[in-house]
């Protein structure tokens, strides 16, 4: 039976899990994006047969490639440790959590493998069309590897396609269909890939931006900006877009979450939308102990609802009605939800002692229950709540959504105006004199980093304390160990990510200086 593991387990688990997955996402943005990049590019080579085209082409694919390779490193450590530290979690969801990930391996990722060699080695050994084709599939295979990941990642944000195995106590598959065409799936792949798309073409930008600056590679440097300016800007467009339709689905699958980045406490109709400010104080507190107020604070009137509802005069239930409950609007207090969660993990228990006990006939009663639509609608979706202490174990760290929510948006709205004016400068053949730009597009390299952080901190923080919404808490999904094996791991493994860091920046940066090859 699942239980609640020791703290210092739980944290230095969710430590370690972070610091691998923060450290693995550094890569994987510019490998989704810069694969697309580098293949429209080597596009324009084959239609035009232009020589600089293809130097320009191998260049950029160069530090693709330096980047591919650490991104892998880091990825399959991350796999491997859901089997290491959180085998409890693995257990309950395992045929679930796992058939998007082997497809993504055994599917995607060797689409990617094969290709790729291809695509480095096979110059003037395959022709230009077959080349072409395999740039091209490796980009196709990098966000096909995406989207079987985030299939898997937004079915823990909103369980769908499942039935529980009372006899295993295990979620089973039963909709491959549902699970594949979850909403928080869609909109999480689209937004994501999308970002990646933007991270990379930031990245050309700054780097394009440096040739300028030094007088080198004009050529390439004035193309590049082309490519990645059109690409940019937009990826940035459908980033804006896909992230006002995630944030609506959000609004009905993960409420919580979706008042937390709005720092939205108390629930009201024609509520307004900050688009900036600065809490008083950790926001994690509710009722009189909270200061709920802003220290600073820009807000659109009423547009939080027009987001959720699609008009002005939609309630919007904030942290305190998702906690403790609002009977005029139907929301179901976190007390209830405890209280049907014990009742549901009670009659597992309960059959679980029938049939130790050999009583088929009291057994076979409970385990009917659970193929029951009513008890599954009632008491067993609310399983998780089972295992916390007190309602407001519900509420994330508001302070952290609030603020990574805000900061990415931010982040999102100058890339869009950065791709603009680089394409708008560009098209005036005056690019190389605008100094401050060149010097803007260098320095958003890192912001675009920063703003792809943002996203996946607020995706993962947002839902605590969930592993899977409502049905397992992350102190109940650990493995059965000691701290002191996931204490030293994560030591080597920081220090391990950190050398790889610094590698992939330093080889990377020789390649840049370095510049294209005759």
């Amino acid at each position: 039976m699942i239980e609640t593991a020791d703290l210092s387990l739980v944290d230095w688990s969710r430590a370690q899990f972070a610091l691998t997955a923060m450290y693995h996402w550094i890569f994987v943005p510019l490998t989704l994006g810069l694969s697309f990049i580098v293949a429209m590019m080597e596009t324009v080579y084959y239609r035009t047969g232009k020589e600089e085209w293809k130097r320009m082409t191998r260049f950029w694919m160069t530090l693709f490639g330096i980047n591919f390779a650490i991104g892998v490193a880091t990825g399959i450590i991350l796999e491997f440790e859901f089997g290491t530290n959180w085998s409890n979690y693995s257990w309950f969801v395992g045929d679930i959590f796992g058939a998007p990930l082997a497809i993504e391996g055994i599917l995607a990722f060797f689409l990617e493998s094969t290709f790729v060699a291809v695509m480095f080695f096979g110059w003037n050994k395959v022709s230009r069309k077959f080349h072409l084709v395999s740039t091209w599939l490796v980009a196709i295979g990098a966000s096909l590897s995406a989207l079987w990941i985030l299939v898997a990642n937004a079915w823990m944000q909103n369980p769908v396609g499942m039935t529980f195995n009372p006899e295993t106590a295990r979620n089973e598959m039963t909709d491959f269909l549902a699970v594949l065409t979850n909403p928080v799936a869609i909109d999480t792949f689209l937004h994501t890939v999308t970002s990646g798309f933007l991270l990379a073409s930031v990245f050309v930008l700054g780097i394009s931006a440096w040739f300028l600056l030094k007088g080198r590679e004009e050529w390439m440097a004035g193309k590049s900006i082309l490519i990645a300016g059109i690409f940019g800007l937009a990826s940035s467009l459908i980033v804006a877009l896909t992230g006002d339709i995630s944030a609506r689905t959000l609004a009905h699958v993960q409420p919580l979450k979706f008042a937390a980045f709005e720092a939205h406490y108390s629930g009201k109709d024609n509520a307004g939308l900050v688009a900036a400010g600065i809490l008083k104080d950790s926001g994690q507190l509710t009722g009189d102990k909270a200061k709920k107020d802003f220290a600073v604070k820009v807000e659109i009137p009423g547009f939080l609802s027009v987001m959720t509802g699609g008009n002005r005069h939609v309630y919007v239930p904030g942290i305190e009605d998702l906690v403790y409950g609002n009977p005029d609007k139907g929301i179901m207090p976190v007390a209830e939800k405890m209280e049907r969660g014990r009742y549901a993990r009670d009659i597992l228990m309960d059959y679980k002692r029938a049939r130790k006990s050999n009583n088929a006939g009291e057994a076979e009663v409970l385990r009917g229950m659970f193929s029951d639509k009513n008890f599954i609608d009632d008491y067993f979706r609310y399983f998780g709540y089972a295992f916390l202490d007190k309602p407001e174990d519900v509420i994330p760290n508001v302070s952290v959504a609030f603020y990574t929510f805000h900061l990415m948006v931010m982040l999102g709205f100058f890339f869009i105006l950065l791709c603009a004016l680089a394409l708008f400068f560009h098209y005036r053949g005056s690019l190389q004199k605008q100094k401050w730009l060149l010097w803007m597009m260098m320095i958003s390299v890192p912001l675009a980093y920063i703003a792809s952080q943002s996203g996946w901190v607020l995706k993962e923080m947002g839902r605590q304390p969930w592993i899977i919404q409502d049905l397992m808490p992350v102190g109940t999904a650990v493995s059965n160990i000691n701290s002191g094996p996931v204490i030293v791991t994560f030591v080597l493994f920081a220090i391990l990510f950190t050398v790889l860091l610094i590698a992939e920046v330093s080889i990377m940066t020789k390649q840049i200086k370095t510049g294209p090859k005759n």
